[in-house]
């Protein structure tokens, strides 16, 4: 019977993003072991990768369920923070320490660090590092800031690198929009992005879809705008929203568009990895740094650009994909994640 592992994660939150780091992460477990995820809503991921599922929101499930896995991994994304909340970090907390009471291995693997906004916070994460096994880290200022804290350990890149790419399709093709709401941008305050989407969509003639990266905070968006009188006439008129379930779909939109305008980091990444023309909205700094990786347009939301500047940078990206090698190049740190697993895990 195989030994089974706990894959911890914000997985089956309805986030396309971290569903594609669940995605990467199991296709690079040994199979010889059998995974439990963490997950949300249970069914859909039991439907989409084949798994079996404990309910992450019940750490008495979780804890019990750990007792029968030989190890924990903290699977992508920025785990290990507080700015979600502290209760979020003494939630992976009790996790990581269950698991090393019990003699089980633990592994950060392709992991963002902070941010520790509080001193309590960063004082339990210095322990909590302590206790890892295995680490590896997806940026150069969480692997920074976890030697600041005592741990040692690389990072190669975000772990949505490591699925398959696609053939892009699109030139001539739609514009993507996958946007999320943020504090940068409040009411008016999104109309000279708006104004640049419409006129680049009218230049080129061009339809706009919409395309919520996270089920529950992006798809109303698109409606917030009309009801707000933010969108003009015609941008509406062009304007589709889409629903994509998992990765996959996503990226057969992406494949066949002319330009993808991507705020959430995933988007980003999945919509270079299907050879699609990307642009960046930065809210965060990690979009940015994603960005300037892929030598891609990037603009900074804090700046307050003018819709001149949009659409110039906009016009400029579309139907331009970004360089193979480029990708390829960022592709090949990935090795150092494979490498973690397969020492932790195969022993």
């Amino acid at each position: 019977m195989p030994q089974s592992v706990l894959l911890c994660g914000y997985y089956g939150e309805h986030n396309i993003g971290d569903d594609a780091l669940l995605q990467a992460l199991l296709g690079e477990l040994p199979q010889s072991l059998n995974p439990v995820v963490t997950a949300f809503d249970q069914s859909q991921v039991q439907r989409l990768h084949r798994v079996e599922t404990v309910q992450r929101r019940d750490l008495r499930a979780v804890l019990a369920r750990l007792r029968s896995c030989q190890a924990l991994i903290l699977g992508g994304g920025s785990l290990l923070q507080d700015s979600t909340s502290f209760k979020s970090l003494l939630y992976y907390g009790a996790l990581i320490t269950a698991a090393r009471l019990q003699g089980k291995a633990v592994v950060l693997w392709a992991q963002g660090l902070g941010p520790l906004k509080r001193r309590r916070s960063r004082a339990l994460v210095r322990f909590l590092l302590s206790l890892s096994t295995a680490v590896s880290w997806r940026d150069p200022e969480s692997a920074t800031l976890a030697r600041h804290l005592g741990c040692d350990g690389e990072d190669a890149g975000d772990a949505v690198w490591l699925l398959p790419q696609q053939q892009w399709l699109g030139r001539g093709g739609p514009i993507v929009v996958c946007w999320r709401p943020t504090p940068l941008l409040q009411g008016s305050a999104w109309t000279p992005y708006l104004d640049a989407l419409d006129q680049l969509a009218a230049q080129a003639d061009r339809e706009v879809l919409w395309l919520p990266f996270h089920r529950e905070q992006d798809r109303s968006l698109l409606e917030q705008f009309r009801n707000e009188g933010l969108i003009p006439e015609a941008l509406s008129s062009r304007s589709r929203q889409l629903q994509a379930e998992n990765p996959k779909e996503a990226m057969a939109v992406f494949r066949s568009s002319g330009l993808v305008l991507a705020m959430r980091l995933h988007a980003l990444i999945l919509g270079a990895l299907s050879g699609a023309p990307v642009s960046a909205l930065s809210y965060d700094p990690k979009v940015k740094a994603c960005a300037d990786q892929l030598s891609c347009d990037s603009l900074d939301l804090s700046a307050q650009p003018a819709a001149s500047d949009c659409l110039q940078q906009w016009s400029r990206g579309l139907d331009q994909p970004p360089q193979s090698a480029v990708i390829a190049s960022i592709r090949s740190t990935l090795e150092l994640h494979r490498r973690v697993l397969t020492r932790a895990l195969c022993r």
